[in-house]
């Protein structure tokens, strides 16, 4: 039997389609762009034309200016070429999609970058069983398994309590985690304004217009240190150490991030409190997505690629790393 998905091309730029001349998420302009979600290491500025979510039109457009797109819904079905795609969620940040080619009498799932978690700002990720199935590899080392999204934010409350005088400071992505982390906060009931920094604040407004409410959310430019005592303050990872933190009142620093599983990764940002969150399958989740899915192969893109394709040849399953370039951990 034929290998399938002969009719893919993935290059290091992106994977293209020949028969429908259409790239998927690549990292350099080109003229017709299929994009699986907003974050900036699968979305860039320049593209001729763009199919994507609304949701994450939307955020292509407040990030690189309005886009020649077309929207995209989940469930719906467009024809390009001689190739049917759809769109279906991921379950990574607001707006996120698997991509869904059928051509040729094979069916190929571009997953992009997916969660497995429950979350409550995005659509839950879709299974679709496929004969090639396209993962992410970004913690695919057996090291990596996400601990429960609640027990790791109650930190964040729990250390307000035993230190009241102080605020904390939550380094947290602007795209998906900020605003994760906050409607989390809101459900597990912490009802106090929060306050962010002024580059949250735009993508923050965001979600707000597409359904998902955020609570109270102030600047915290504008409050004085007595106000910010015993608050969470949220803000970009780059700031969590330069000069515009100094300004608040003797900060806990946390970051949410799948990466604080690394303590060298806490330790160089500095990090008092880290916040074990990620917005990517951890290694169970991987190999139990594959196992689900059951598809003929498995190809592997950015992250820990070696380790998930030796997991595949342990149990039978044909896998292969793509090595795309320009992907990076911008959005965990």
């Amino acid at each position: 039997m034929p290998a399938p998905g002969r009719w893919i091309d993935p290059r290091p730029e992106g994977i293209y389609i020949p028969a429908a001349d259409a790239w998927i998420d690549p990292s350099t302009p080109k003229p017709r762009a299929l994009v699986t979600h907003g974050h900036a290491d699968h979305a860039r500025g320049g593209h001729g034309s763009v199919w994507a979510t609304p949701e994450t039109l939307a955020i292509m457009a407040a990030r690189y200016g309005p886009q020649n797109g077309v929207s995209v819904a989940y469930g719906e079905s467009i024809r390009m070429g001689d190739v049917d795609i759809g769109f279906v969620p991921a379950g990574h940040v607001l707006g996120s999609a698997q991509i869904v080619l059928d051509h040729a009498g094979e069916r190929v799932v571009v997953s992009g970058d997916y969660k497995r978690r429950p979350d409550p700002t995005c659509a839950p990720f879709e299974p679709v069983p496929c004969d090639v199935f396209v993962t992410e590899a970004t913690f695919g080392l057996p090291v990596f398994r996400h601990p429960e999204t609640r027990d790791e934010l109650a930190k964040l409350d729990a250390a307000l309590r035993a230190e009241p005088d102080r605020c904390v400071l939550v380094g947290a992505y602007a795209l998906g985690k900020a605003q994760r982390v906050i409607r989390e906060l809101r459900d597990m009931g912490h009802d106090d304004p929060i306050y962010l920094h002024g580059a949250l604040q735009r993508l923050c407004d965001l979600y707000v217009e597409h359904g998902v409410d955020l609570g109270e959310l102030r600047p915290a430019t504008d409050a004085s240190k007595d106000e910010l005592r015993g608050r969470i303050v949220m803000a970009p990872p780059g700031a969590l150490n330069d000069r515009w933190s100094r300004r608040l009142p003797d900060p806990i620093t946390a970051m949410a991030s799948g990466w604080m599983r690394v303590r060298q990764r806490a330790r160089q940002r500095q990090v008092e409190l880290p916040i074990i969150l990620s917005d990517h399958a951890d290694w169970d989740e991987l190999t139990a997505t594959i196992r689900e899915l059951a598809p003929r192969e498995v190809w592997v893109t950015h992250g820990r690629e070696d380790a998930l394709v030796h997991w595949c040849a342990l149990h039978q399953i044909k896998a292969r790393a793509l090595e795309l370039v320009g992907f990076e951990d911008e959005d965990d």
